[in-house]
């Protein structure tokens, strides 16, 4: 009898201890996962997280960036702006974009104009996130190569044009919308009527 009473009482310890273990490694594991959902949000700055989606994903989520949308992808710029960036976008609205002169979104969304498009469109965006707070007077270079000038004398313009939505912020950048679309010196769209 003593026997079966030991026997018992080391199966119960047995199956007691495999609980705790079971038990701690269900609690251990939980920690884990919400750090590691913690760590697949990223912050912008020290209080506010991130967007979802890249400047492409926003862009083509958000009204009024149709245009700009369709113009980067027959530009070829989709891949370079869904990467790790950041990017500081100006972006025309479509309203800027229906503002240019008769015929000449059609013309640069044609294939054969895809280098002229590419590079206005690389001439509306700076290398790192500048959220419009920390913008300064003065010229700051573009990914096309050539400077833009940047003001905030009457709000935020960009060579002019008004940044009428600001501090778009994405996964990999910010946008600011703008009232216009800048064309990059030596850019001639009449040119592209003209073919």
């Amino acid at each position: 009898m003593k026997t079966i009473s030991i026997a018992a009482v080391a199966l119960a310890g047995a199956l007691s201890l495999a609980a705790c273990s079971s038990s701690s490694d269900d609690t251990a594991a939980a920690p884990a996962a919400s750090t590691s959902a913690a760590s697949e949000m990223p912050m912008a700055d020290s209080e506010m997280p991130m967007a979802a989606g890249d400047i492409i994903d926003i862009a083509s989520t958000t009204d009024g960036f149709a245009t700009l949308t369709a113009a980067v992808t027959a530009g070829g710029l989709v891949e370079t702006l869904k990467g790790a960036g950041p990017f500081t976008v100006f972006a025309p609205t479509d309203a800027a974009f229906a503002a240019l002169p008769a015929g000449v979104l059609d013309a640069l969304l044609l294939p054969e104009n895809k280098d002229v498009l590419a590079q206005i469109l690389a001439y509306h965006v700076v290398a790192g996130k500048v959220m419009a707070a920390d913008v300064t007077d003065g010229d700051v270079a573009t990914v096309e190569g050539q400077n833009v000038t940047l003001s905030t004398a009457d709000g935020v313009t960009v060579n002019g044009a008004k940044v009428v939505q600001a501090d778009v912020v994405t996964s990999n950048g910010v946008i600011h919308a703008i009232d216009a679309v800048i064309l990059p010196p030596g850019v001639d769209v009449a040119a592209l009527l003209a073919k």
